[in-house]
């Protein structure tokens, strides 16, 4: 038995950093939505960054992989056949809970790599059509970062100053100086300072498992208060498993599973998906129907093929003992290195990636994460226990269509919905990339003072970012959606997360996802009339 609710204009799929944005948008331009999330409201007091064993929560129930945690709102990920595993965290608020809100934005040139440089695709849209809704979108979160990075476009003034750098983040800015190779203060979604109603960073360190402050910009603290100040309904612990069409290809709604595990169907005029490069495609393919038999907007055959992450590398640098531990400050909101970000014609790789600094980890982490056990053993942990300083490789990932999300057809979830189940492979080129950034990071380490460094080649657990599974794109035979992020299949139904990525810059997505979320739903706006009423 489905139980029908209200009808209402808007429905959007899930509530992390696209879905609460766009969300918000339509709500404030007098759209009636109803924005259904799989996960919970979670409370800031349970972070685990609140307890004394939080080192022990972030590796079981608040793991950053679905299939450790395994929560009432998790679903199976297969990744068995995966170079990478995938990471993602299911609540209101989605992976925002879980991210370090480090947030540069894509270069124009991520854009335009075939005309540029001969691979992938062309983006239908353009840097300078998404500036307006990236400054937007720092407005909403709260920027902490300076203007005036030569590597970057000219940019609004940032809502407030950068995160402070600390001893660690000045040391490694030097050792850059003197190598002559760019860096600049992160762009963070983080407080330096009070902002609307959120406290400032406190520099207690792991932010990435949420933060009871708020200072971290995610949207449940954001967008979504507000979106329910303009009328905006955002229903918990709802499970869509399916986008219901009409004979007429339209969209008509979806079924999901409420908070009782009863089935109820939600009418809509419109339907917005954003369940991440992962969750998207799992949910189109399983809306096949008689109008859409390969599954909802795969005309072209491309759902859930093309997935990208971003490629993981780097080194970590032991340094001697400072008078501060450098475990103080946000985790990874420091400075970062373009110096390597555009394709070169004297490298053996095409594109390029970024250096992401980090901070160290804390004790449990540094006594199991390469302290040899026995003799030396306290030794070798006291000399690395708040001395050790990373530079991450965040690496251009090319699309490739046979990396690709599926249908499992044996593991399910709790209701019995079929898991995704994800085949990706590094390239050549990924693997010449990550070399020379590995190469790099330890000469810069080295440069910097270290006087040990541990080289970690590829990332296994950097599958953070999940992108390309329903790309964009002018011509309907080679991409799911247009640069409205409106489906060619169906004229009411949108996608607006990573899987709309056409490539994968070598930045971290976040902002930019939500630049396009606030475009789509402008556009909403401006030109679909036809949804209200």
């Amino acid at each position: 038995m489905v139980n029908s609710q209200e009808p209402t204009e808007i429905v959007v799929i899930g509530s992390g950093a696209s879905g609460a944005a766009a969300t918000w948008r339509l709500a404030k331009d007098g759209f009636r939505v109803v924005c259904l999330e799989q996960g919970p409201w979670v409370v800031p007091t349970e972070y685990p960054v609140t307890r004394a064993n939080w080192e022990e929560l972030v590796r079981t129930s608040w793991a950053y992989h679905p299939n450790i945690r395994q929560t009432h709102a998790d679903y199976t990920v297969n990744d068995d056949d995966s170079a990478v595993k995938v990471l993602m965290y299911n609540a209101v608020g989605g992976s925002t809970i879980h991210w370090t809100a480090h947030v540069p934005r894509f270069h124009p040139s991520d854009f335009r790599v075939k005309t540029l440089d001969g691979v992938a695709d062309d983006w239908p849209l353009t840097y300078w059509d998404l500036e307006p809704f990236y400054d937007e979108n720092d407005v909403m979160m709260g920027c902490s970062g300076i203007i005036g990075d030569p590597a970057n476009p000219e940019r609004s003034p940032r809502q407030m100053p950068p995160i402070p750098l600390g001893p660690d983040g000045e040391r490694m800015a030097k050792a850059f100086d003197r190598l002559g190779w760019h860096w600049w203060p992160s762009d963070s979604h983080v407080n330096s300072e009070p902002y609307r109603g959120r406290e400032a960073c406190n520099n207690c360190g792991p932010l990435g498992w949420g933060c009871s402050r708020r200072a971290k910009a995610s949207t449940d603290a954001t967008y979504l208060p507000e979106a329910i100040e303009h009328g905006a309904e955002v229903r918990a612990n709802s499970t869509v498993f399916e986008i219901v069409t009409g004979s007429d290809g339209k969209a008509k709604g979806v079924n999901y599973y409420n908070e009782q595990s009863e089935a109820c169907f939600q009418s809509a005029r419109a339907v917005i998906v954003a369940c991440n490069g992962i969750g998207t495609p799992r949910m189109l393919l399983h809306s096949a129907s008689d109008s859409h038999p390969a599954g909802l907007a795969n005309a072209s055959g491309l759902v859930g093929k093309n997935l990208m992450f971003h490629v993981y590398a780097g080194a970590s640098g032991v340094f001697p003992k400072g008078e501060e531990p450098v475990y103080k400050g946000p985790l990874a909101n420091i400075i970062m290195s373009q110096e390597f970000y555009e394709t070169d014609p004297t490298r053996d790789f095409v594109r390029g990636y970024t250096f992401q600094m980090g901070r160290s980890s804390g004790p449990a982490s540094t006594a199991i994460g390469g302290v040899p056990w026995g003799q030396g053993h306290h030794g070798s942990f006291d000399a690395r226990f708040g001395n050790m300083n990373g530079l991450g490789v965040i690496g251009e990932d090319l699309p490739i269509e046979t990396n690709r999300v599926t249908l499992d057809s044996e593991r399910k979830d709790r209701f019995g919905i079929p898991a995704p189940r994800v085949e990706y492979k590094l390239d050549d080129n990924s693997k010449r990339l990550l070399s020379h950034g590995v190469k790099q990071a330890h000469t810069a380490l080295l440069e910097a003072g270290a006087v040990e460094v541990i080289e970690n080649a590829h990332s296994v657990n950097g599958g953070w970012h999940l992108m390309g599974t329903a790309r964009m794109g002018d011509d309907p035979e080679r991409s799911v959606v247009d640069a409205n992020c409106q489906s060619h299949d169906a004229d009411n139904l949108f996608v607006i997360d990573g899987s709309v990525f056409v490539t994968g810059g070598g930045v971290n997505p976040t902002p930019t996802i939500q630049a396009l979320a606030l475009r789509t739903a402008d556009y909403i706006k401006r030109e679909r009339d036809d949804l209200r009423g």
